[in-house]
C-alpha cells in the first residue's frame, strides 16, 4: 500500500547519531545536554532516540508532551521550561526541575511539593539581554534568598536563554557574566549550583571558540539534534545529519501557465499583495500541502525547486526544469518552525525510517 501523504519522514538513526555526536563533544569540555522535545510533540520514538544517544535530560514546555513521555516509560531527568502557576502541582507530580522566574509560581510548587512529601528542583532563569524570560541579575539574590527559605524546594542552578525572543548572541561577554553570577552565589549562600544551564543550540559558536567555559556545564539542545545546526546564523554543524526530518506532498496539477496574473490586482487570502516578476510560460506545479500544513517560509524543495507561492493547502513551484507527473512525491527540508508545524498538524502523517522501536507508530 502507497504511504499516506502529505507526511513528514523521521530518520531516527539520524537523530541518534546527532544526539551522539553533540554529547560526546560538549562533554569534553564538561556541558551535559538537555533534549528539547517541543518541537516533535514529545514523539517517544524521537525522544528515546536522544536519550540513546547519550542525552542527559529532556526538556519541554508542555507538561503534556513530558506526562507522555512518562507513560510510555522512557527514562530521564525531565525538566519544564515554562512554568505557569496553575500548573503547579502537576508539575511537582511530573516533572524532576522546572525553569522559574516568578516567587509566587515557585511558592505554590513549594506548597504541593510540601503537600505530597516530595522535594522538587528548581533552575532560577536570568536575564541576560534576550529580553525573554529571566530575573534581573540585580534581582537575583533576593530571589534566591526567598527561594531558599521555602520547604522543599531545592535551588538546582540557575540559566539563561539567548538568541530566542530578540536574537542576542551568546557570546563570551555574557557566559563569563553567567559564571560570574553562579560563583557570587555560590559564595554568598554557601550553596552549590549542580546546574549553571548557558543556552541553546545558538552557544555552539561560542563553544568552539572558548578553551575554558567557566562554570557553563548545560546546555538546552534541540534544533541542533534534530536538523544539525545552529541557531545563531544557521550554519550546519560540521558532521551532523541535515535532514532527519522531510516533508513530502502529493502532485496535484502540473500545466504551464503565465508568470503574470491578470485581472484587478486585490489582496489575496492572507492579506497580501503579491508582488509580480514577469518570466514568460512557466511551467508550475502544485503540491497538496499549505500553511494549514506547515510554515511554508521554512520549507525548501530538496530537488531545488522555487516555491512561487502558498495558499492555505496549495504549494506552487517552479517545475520548469522537472518532469513532474501527477501523483508524483515532492520532498521538502524544513527549518524549526516548519518542523515545529509538520509536526503539530493534524493533516500531515508521522513515517518512521531506518529501525524499529517499541514506542514507534506511524500515524
Amino acid at each position: 500500500m502507497k504511504p499516506s501523504l502529505p507526511r513528514i519522514e523521521i530518520s531516527l538513526d539520524k537523530i541518534n547519531e546527532n544526539s551522539r555526536i553533540l554529547s560526546e563533544l560538549y562533554q569534553k569540555k564538561g556541558i551535559s545536554l538537555m533534549g528539547v522535545s517541543k518541537a516533535v510533540l514529545g514523539e517517544p520514538s524521537i525522544i528515546n532516540e536522544m536519550v540513546q544517544g547519550g542525552v542527559k535530560y529532556i526538556a519541554d514546555s508542555r507538561i503534556e508532551n513530558i506526562q507522555k513521555l512518562k507513560s510510555v516509560g522512557i527514562i530521564s531527568q525531565y525538566v519544564l521550561m515554562r512554568t505557569a502557576l496553575s500548573q503547579a502541582e502537576s508539575v511537582v507530580e511530573l516533572v524532576n526541575i522546572s525553569l522559574n522566574t516568578e516567587l509566587e509560581t515557585v511558592k505554590k510548587l513549594s506548597y504541593y511539593a510540601n503537600l505530597k512529601n516530595k522535594h522538587h528542583k528548581i533552575i532560577i532563569m536570568v536575564e541576560m539581554g534576550d529580553l525573554r524570560e529571566g530575573i534581573l541579575p540585580s534581582d537575583l539574590s533576593f530571589f534566591i534568598r526567598q527561594a531558599l527559605n521555602l520547604p522543599n524546594i531545592e535551588i538546582e542552578g540557575i540559566g539563561c536563554n539567548l538568541a530566542c525572543q530578540r536574537g542576542i548572541r551568546p557570546d563570551v561577554n555574557n557566559m563569563t557574566e553567567l559564571s560570574d553570577l553562579a560563583i557570587a552565589i555560590e559564595k554568598e549562600f554557601n550553596i552549590s549550583l549542580n546546574i549553571v544551564s548557558g543556552g541553546n543550540s545558538a552557544n555552539y559558536e561560542w563553544y568552539n571558540s572558548v578553551s575554558d567555559v567557566g562554570r557553563i556545564n548545560n546546555l538546552r539542545v534541540g534544533e541542533s539534534i534534530l536538523l544539525g545546526c545552529e541557531t545563531a546564523d544557521r550554519t550546519n554543524i560540521l558532521g551532523l545529519n541535515t535532514q532527519a526530518f522531510l516533508l513530502v506532498g502529493e502532485v496535484i496539477e502540473n500545466k504551464t501557465k503565465p508568470s503574470m496574473p491578470y485581472g484587478t490586482v486585490c489582496q489575496n487570502a492572507f492579506d497580501d499583495l503579491p508582488e509580480t516578476v514577469d518570466r514568460g510560460l512557466e511551467k508550475r506545479a502544485i503540491v497538496a500541502l499549505g500553511r494549514q500544513d506547515c510554515l511554508v517560509s521554512g520549507m525548501k524543495s530538496v530537488d531545488g525547486m522555487e516555491i512561487l507561492g502558498s495558499s492555505s493547502d496549495h504549494i506552487i513551484l517552479n517545475a520548469n526544469e522537472h518532469d513532474l507527473q501527477i501523483g508524483d512525491e515532492v520532498k521538502f527540508s524544513l527549518n524549526y518552525g516548519a518542523l515545529l508545524a509538520a509536526m503539530t498538524s493534524p493533516y500531515v502523517r508521522k513515517k518512521y525510517l531506518n529501525h524499529e522501536s517499541k514506542f514507534m507508530k506511524s500515524t
